[in-house]
């Protein structure tokens, strides 16, 4: 027979415990550490997309799949992913005919900064694409939790062990009261939980060089020079020979002190948006490797000799979005110039019939330019439903050349996917589900003549529909 007062003890103890057991429901977030990778890249004739699947786990596997668009040629791509310089581990992707995803699997055996190379069997530069795969790292709210509840738990069984042993059951009340203050930093770390900001992110927030790499919580403060980055220099060189293809050179260096600008981060599914326009009016929306720290390369095979305008669009860790202009010389083929676009209307591109309406024209008021296409089975290109590229005022419509990386407006505006309740991210190209039509909404501040160029992906290919609009002024000189 138990005596009635530790009986008394011994219930209270138990109750304690179901307490500490009941508490033990409050666990962390058991959200996975980092996210899917997406960058666009022009590797050869090969308009990709390429997806860096999260990896929970290291050592363990990383899947690579790579994504194709029409025309894309069949072929092997060599994959390899290096940690710290060292390749770590090899494999290949088959892509067919078939626009599609093609999947890969590499091997990564620690967290920190990684880099992942991609080589065309058939020869060219390799791209390389730098990504983080982050360290799981214990919050210090998430330590006293459950080394509140473990140290409870301990304090528990002394209490019943001196409860049962001991002639004074006053000796318990020791014990006891070690295990209420553990149970009291438990539940406190509990309820802080919610309001406790996460640290910040390697390789979007944090330089992916530093030593926290592992453990966000090692700094406490952001390094300085995560806080302004001054704006690239940008100079964009044909590396072209007589008798070779164009190639473009992207050199990327900072402002401030002239090294290689080797910060950039993934900014709309891409580490660099490069617009370039013919002459005559063509564009291409392409997506440069990385080669060097840097430094991008792009091919291109130029229609007609002249003046090219090139933008590269990017986004510094630290330091925002930046739009960057150059002009290249390349000597193209006998083809001929583009045609002049039309205004508002309807149209075929492509072999697709598009029709193309605005509301009314004039500067300082938002202006809605709508792509009507003939079906509801669009898909999402670069995480976006739409693209639209705006270039002007320009003196004319029949000639762009060189007027264009002068002109006061040189914009890249985008329509958004339809918000769908509880699906957190964009869907992939494989989801054909979007439109028919694609709105943008632009505001002009400056009257003149206007080239765009709206782009969406049908098919698994990318539209690109040019129009000229010419923007009045607003009636009584206001903006």
């Amino acid at each position: 027979m138990v005596p009635r007062g530790r009986r008394a003890a011994l219930l209270g103890l138990l109750c304690a415990l179901g307490i500490a057991l009941g508490g033990g429901t409050a666990h962390a977030d058991g959200a996975p550490v980092g996210n899917d990778i997406q960058v666009a890249q022009t590797l050869g004739a090969r308009e990709l997309t390429v997806i860096i699947r999260r990896i929970d786990v290291t050592p363990g596997p990383l899947h690579v799949d790579v994504v194709t668009h029409a025309g894309t040629t069949p072929g092997t791509i060599h994959l390899q992913a290096a940690a710290a310089g060292v390749v770590v581990s090899r494999g290949d992707v088959t892509l067919g005919a078939t626009p599609g995803i093609y999947s890969g699997t590499l091997q990564a055996d620690q967290p920190g900064p990684w880099e992942l190379g991609l080589t065309d069997a058939a020869g060219g530069p390799t791209a390389t694409i730098p990504f983080v795969i982050p360290a799981r790292v214990v919050p210090p709210w998430e330590k006293a939790t459950y080394g509140g509840f473990v140290a409870a738990g301990v304090f528990l069984l002394l209490a019943l062990g001196v409860a049962l042993r001991s002639r004074r059951t006053a000796y318990a009340l020791v014990p006891a009261g070690g295990m209420v203050a553990a149970l009291a930093v438990a539940v406190t770390g509990a309820l802080l939980s919610a309001g406790t900001p996460p640290p910040p992110a390697p390789g979007s927030q944090l330089d992916p060089t530093v030593d926290n790499v592992t453990d966000p919580y090692a700094l406490s403060r952001l390094p300085v020079t995560d806080y302004s980055r001054p704006p690239v220099n940008f100079t964009a060189k044909n590396l072209a020979t007589k008798g070779t293809p164009a190639e473009l050179d992207l050199r990327f260096t900072d402002g401030s002190t002239g090294r290689p600008a080797d910060d950039l981060v993934i900014h709309d599914d891409a580490l660099v948006h490069l617009i370039v326009v013919s002459p005559s009016g063509r564009l291409w929306h392409l997506h440069p490797v990385r080669v060097a720290p840097g430094e991008y390369r792009v091919p291109l095979a130029p229609p007609e000799s002249g003046t090219y305008a090139v933008s590269a669009e990017l986004e510094r860790r630290g330091g925002g979005v930046q739009l960057a202009r150059s002009t290249v010389d390349l000597t193209g083929g006998s083809g001929a110039a583009a045609a002049v676009p039309a205004g508002p209307g309807k149209r075929v591109v492509d072999g697709v019939p598009v029709d193309v309406t605005t509301t009314p024209l004039s500067t300082g008021v938002p202006v809605t330019v709508t792509a009507h296409f003939p079906e509801g089975d669009l898909q999402p290109w670069l995480g976006m439903l739409g693209h639209l590229i705006v270039i002007g005022p320009l003196p004319s419509a029949d000639g762009v050349g060189a007027a264009a990386a002068t002109a006061p407006t040189w914009a890249h505006a985008h329509a958004m996917p339809p918000y769908v309740p509880g699906l957190t991210g964009i869907p992939d190209e494989t989801v054909a589900a979007y439109g028919p039509d694609v709105p943008f909404t632009y505001t002009f501040t400056t009257p003149g003549r206007y080239r765009l160029w709206l782009q969406a992906e049908r098919d698994w290919s990318v539209v690109t529909v040019p129009v000229v609009l010419d923007v009045p002024a607003a009636e009584g000189g206001g903006q």
